[in-house]
C-alpha cells in the first residue's frame, strides 16, 4: 500500500466487497484506516495480528511490489495458509455460484 496513491484502499475496498458479496468473512486492512503518526512497523503489527485470523489471503495485482505483502505471504505461507489471487478467488466462486 506504501507508495500507491491513495494507499490503494479504492483497489482493496473492490475486491473486499465482491469477496463480501460471494460471502466470504473479509479482514480487509483499509478498513482500519490511516492513523495519525502510526509508523510502516506500527500498520504492520497490527496487520499481523489480523492475519493469524486468516486462513485464506486474497493477494492484489502487483503485490510482489509491496514490502508488507511479501512479508504477510512469506508468514501466510509459513502458516499453512492458502495464497491465491484475488482475482482468480473471485471468478472461482462466481462460476461455482453460476
Amino acid at each position: 500500500m506504501t507508495g500507491i496513491a491513495d494507499f490503494n484502499y479504492p483497489a482493496f475496498n473492490t475486491v473486499a466487497d465482491q469477496l463480501r458479496a460471494q460471502g466470504f468473512e473479509v479482514e480487509n486492512p483499509a478498513d482500519h484506516g490511516i492513523v495519525e503518526g502510526a509508523q510502516w512497523t506500527d500498520y504492520m503489527a497490527y496487520n499481523l495480528t489480523r492475519l493469524g485470523l486468516c486462513g485464506v489471503i486474497a493477494l492484489l495485482p502487483d503485490w510482489e511490489k509491496s514490502q508488507g505483502a511479501k512479508l504477510e505471504v512469506q508468514i501466510a505461507e509459513r502458516l499453512g495458509m492458502t495464497v491465491v489471487n484475488a482475482a482468480d478467488l473471485i471468478t472461482r466462486e462466481a462460476a461455482t455460484h453460476a
